[in-house]
């Protein structure tokens, strides 16, 4: 399983890098862990061809982590001319807010006929679903989106790969990334106290409950940037846009 990091900002672009969005490349194909507005131009970026990506996987309802499905949709339709099926999960309601958010940006963009199959498919909390032998276990977290957000437990390869999507400090964290070959943790802050996101003051004492092998952080606001050069522990990195990493 390789994993490239297409972007690894918050929702600003603070260090003019682009918004969350994972590439997964595996023995059974390729997709994605969410789809920020930015996501095209970082696969544009990285040489990674859109219509390789069979499923796309959503963390929660926020527009820095799904709205790039938007664009998504018409360059599947005017440039790339799909016609694989794509899967989209997320949380309950994910169909809804993709359609809302479309029609608003691109009128009449929903009503396009298309050459490919796009199907949604909805999370059951903590209930493990899978995806084109993909098996991913959604766990519930803090951090209000007009839907439930989850952190993301994907087995793979017969590896697991963690995400924490967006969210304050809760117990669910620790069964999500026990274990794990590498957990993806959003850090916005250092030590500033930013309400439904973690910082590093209180990811640093929780690593080894956290109990993965290894830990890439993600999601840095400017407080986090301009200190993360003391963050530092020997499981520890920090994500770039572009890193590629065997996992």
């Amino acid at each position: 399983m390789k994993l490239t990091v297409i972007g690894s900002s918050d929702a600003f672009g603070s260090g003019g890098r682009l918004q969350t969005c994972f590439h997964v490349a595996w023995s059974g194909g390729e997709f994605l862990i969410d789809c920020g507005a930015t996501s095209l131009i970082g696969l544009e970026r990285e040489g990674i061809d859109p219509n390789g990506i069979s499923t796309i996987f959503i963390t929660h309802l926020h527009g820095d982590h799904f709205s790039g499905l938007v664009w998504w949709l018409i360059h599947a339709l005017h440039v790339a001319k799909r016609t694989a099926p794509l899967t989209v999960v997320g949380p309950v309601g994910i169909e809804q807010r993709f359609e809302a958010a479309a029609e608003a940006l691109f009128p009449g963009s929903t009503a396009n006929q298309r050459r490919f199959d796009l199907v949604f498919r909805t999370y059951r909390d903590f209930e493990p679903l899978e995806e084109q032998g993909v098996r991913v276990t959604p766990f519930v977290v803090s951090h209000p989106s007009g839907a439930t957000s989850y952190a993301l437990r994907f087995e793979v390869d017969g590896k697991v790969l963690a995400f924490s999507g967006d969210t304050e400090w809760v117990e669910t964290l620790l069964p999500l990334a026990n274990g794990a070959d590498l957990f993806i943790c959003e850090c916005f802050a250092f030590e500033m106290e930013a309400r439904y996101h973690l910082n590093w003051r209180t990811i640093e004492p929780n690593l080894e409950k956290l109990g993965a092998r290894s830990v890439l952080l993600t999601h840095l606001g400017p407080e986090a940037l301009a200190n993360r050069e003391r963050m530092i522990h020997p499981i520890v990195a920090i994500a770039e846009d572009g890193l590629r990493r065997d996992i």
